[in-house]
């Protein structure tokens, strides 16, 4: 349905009394805290760029679709508070059928203030997902036919998802807990290392740990995808060889264009896309930079999606630009200490930038990746390739 979605102007939570908890004043409900910026079209590529929205399934392998602060200051005690807003009408304003929502993540921090405990991840997931079930336009994506469901019905799927596993700890049969509460995608560490393997913060990638392997055995048998975007190298590699199923980088970029840990190497990549696996591209902002485009922008983004097309084909790439509904700087600002970003960015110089044109929310996100690869002239079936049909694919092959 692309961009005829079916919503009904339901805002988050508002089937209860909003006195009954604290609340701070977030963005507006569009989701826009600055002018939405589009790249520009003929009227030609205007009419082809609406119809491959309408005709194709897309889908974000990461994103935070929620509402933020006006003022970032005041996340900690939004999420004290327990309940992350839900972006209903800025998410359909965008063109996504499905959306790999990662939720609080590392800023769940409800009862903890180093975030990731076990009880919170379930209060967030049990809150969106109280909420969720309160409305129609958004629906619970647990299987590729939900998603299939979402596009043909003009509503979204919305897929949770955890970048890293610190709230098993060292309990495997949690992962059947999290499958059976709907999440469907977890990454194996998140920056800083897990009991699981090594992330990208740490000096030295000490590979998978032994509880690792069992957990992507675990993962693997109740048809949990994988994700490596914040792993170390070693642990990667070692993740992608000990997988009986296809793995995903949902939200990296490539290393050869910008020398920073937070994105991943040439072998690396090719031995994701050998074992047929997805390499989503990031745009949070100071990642996906390039030697060429130093201010983060759309431009430097797909610099970084023709490169990878180019090192392991069309089938293996897709997008994870891993946005958000507020001042995305900003909340890195307010809480880099729990997004482990230090000692992850490269060492070279380059601008700082106060969002990322054309790439700065989901909305925005998906219709300007569209609009760029029909700019740039790519053929339809590439395009819904890697805006939605590669990532169906490894799907297929993944869930249960």
């Amino acid at each position: 349905m692309g961009l005829n979605k079916q919503y009904d102007g339901y805002y988050a939570y508002s089937y209860v009394d909003n006195s009954e908890f604290d609340t701070v004043e977030l963005i507006d409900p569009s989701g826009q805290w600055i002018p939405m910026e589009l790249v520009p079209l003929t009227e030609e590529q205007e009419a082809r760029a609406k119809r491959l929205m309408e005709e194709s399934i897309v889908i974000s392998l990461h994103e935070h679709a929620c509402l933020f602060p006006k003022d970032m200051h005041n996340n900690v005690a939004y999420k004290h508070s327990g309940r992350q807003f839900m972006a209903y009408q800025a998410l359909a304003n965008s063109c996504l059928d499905a959306v790999f929502d990662n939720m609080m993540d590392g800023t769940c921090v409800i009862t903890s203030k180093n975030g990731w405990k076990w009880t919170d991840i379930i209060h967030d997931l049990g809150m969106r997902l109280c909420d969720v079930a309160q409305q129609k336009f958004v629906i619970r994506g647990a299987t590729v036919d939900d998603i299939v469901r979402a596009h043909n019905e003009g509503k979204l799927a919305f897929v949770p998802a955890l970048e890293g596993p610190g709230p098993i700890e060292n309990e495997v049969e949690r992962i059947d807990v999290l499958y059976g509460l709907g999440v469907r995608q977890m990454g194996i560490s998140y920056s800083q290392s897990s009991l699981l393997g090594g992330g990208i913060q740490e000096e030295r990638d000490g590979g998978l740990t032994m509880l690792g392997r069992k957990a992507i055995r675990r993962m693997n048998e109740v048809g949990m995808l994988i994700d490596c975007s914040h792993a170390g190298d070693l642990t990667t590699m070692e993740t992608i060889q000990e997988s009986k199923k296809p793995i995903m980088l949902t939200h990296v970029g490539a290393r050869a264009l910008w020398d920073s840990k937070r994105l991943k190497g040439d072998e690396v990549i090719r031995m994701l896309a050998d074992k047929g696996g997805v390499v989503g591209v990031e745009a949070a902002p100071h990642t996906t930079i390039t030697r060429n485009n130093r201010v983060h922008s759309i431009d430097s983004v797909m610099e970084h999606f023709e490169y990878l097309v180019n090192l392991v084909g069309i089938d293996h790439v897709a997008f994870g630009p891993d946005t958000l509904y507020g001042d995305h700087v900003g909340l890195h600002k307010a809480f880099s200490s729990h997004l482990a970003v230090k000692n992850t960015q490269s060492k070279d110089s380059f601008t700082h930038v106060e969002y990322v044109r054309g790439m700065e929310n989901p909305t925005e996100a998906s219709l300007n990746i569209v609009r760029w690869l029909v700019k740039h002239d790519y053929s339809d079936a590439d395009i819904q390739k890697v805006i939605g049909g590669n990532a169906l694919r490894v799907l297929k092959e993944v869930w249960h």
